[in-house]
């Protein structure tokens, strides 16, 4: 449980102060940084939290349903996210140069709303990390919180220069990178307690992952497709790609 939290605060808490250090995000590194993550989340879903769900519960029904919902939620999301819970950096630096100038107000409610929705994802996956014991035992929590880990950080990093660029601080984006870092570790313990209580079910848990499942089906899939603009071939992103989902392949047959 320790490792878990540090993990899921620390990630995007450190990934989103490198913004005072890497000046931008927009270069080719970062991108295939993006899809190595992106690959790694879609491989690990496929070949290991899907299989085990099916598997250890083959007596509950509408898990597909909960799976799909996940990925249509996502999509939800992302209208007031602009993506960045997948590494995709919108800023309004264009309609400046347009002359179009928000309120201070306006840009405080879209950062607060950003927020809500990347808080609100962050919050479902801290909380499938409650208790692998639903899953069965071939279910290897530390290889989720890795793809988890993996795909936060470039999220957090894009979060932090979206602020920056909305609030024109650095300082006064901070307490938004913060409370995005405490929404995963709230969820964990938030759904740890209920399930130590007996308020959730195994039953309601298991729909939960599969809801999760349709949310990281969506992010894994938009990062890897938003990467190669007009679907061209580029065969390093597609060797990037190959690699990501080699380790999840090994993490989960392997190690």
């Amino acid at each position: 449980m320790t490792l878990k939290l540090v993990v899921l605060f620390f990630t995007p808490l450190i990934a989103g102060l490198m913004v005072y250090l890497v000046p931008s995000a927009k270069g080719s590194n970062f991108k295939l940084l993006l899809v190595f993550a992106g690959s790694y989340l879609f491989a690990i879903t496929v070949t290991h939290i899907l299989p085990q769900l099916y598997l250890q519960n083959r007596g509950v029904e509408l898990l597909g349903l909960f799976v799909l919902a996940g990925f249509f939620l996502q999509q939800l999301l992302e209208y007031f996210t602009s993506g960045v819970e997948h590494g995709h950096i919108h800023t309004d630096e264009h309609d400046h140069d347009q002359g179009h100038h928000h309120s201070h107000a306006h840009q405080t409610v879209s950062a607060l709303v950003l927020l809500g929705a990347l808080c609100v994802h962050a919050f479902l996956e801290g909380s499938v990390l409650a208790q692998p014991t639903t899953m069965g035992f071939g279910y290897d929590m530390n290889a989720v919180l890795l793809g988890i880990a993996l795909h936060t950080a470039p999220a957090s990093f894009a979060l932090m220069t979206v602020l920056t660029s909305q609030l024109h601080s650095k300082r006064k984006s901070l307490p938004y990178l913060i409370g995005f870092a405490l929404a995963a570790p709230v969820g964990l313990l938030i759904s740890s307690y209920f399930i130590e209580s007996n308020v959730i079910s195994d039953t309601s848990m298991i729909y939960l992952y599969a809801l999760v499942s349709g949310n990281f089906l969506h992010i894994s899939t938009t990062i890897v497709f938003e990467s190669s603009p007009e679907h061209r071939f580029h065969a390093k992103k597609l060797a990037v790609a190959v690699v990501g989902a080699l380790v999840a392949v090994a993490v989960e047959y392997v190690i």
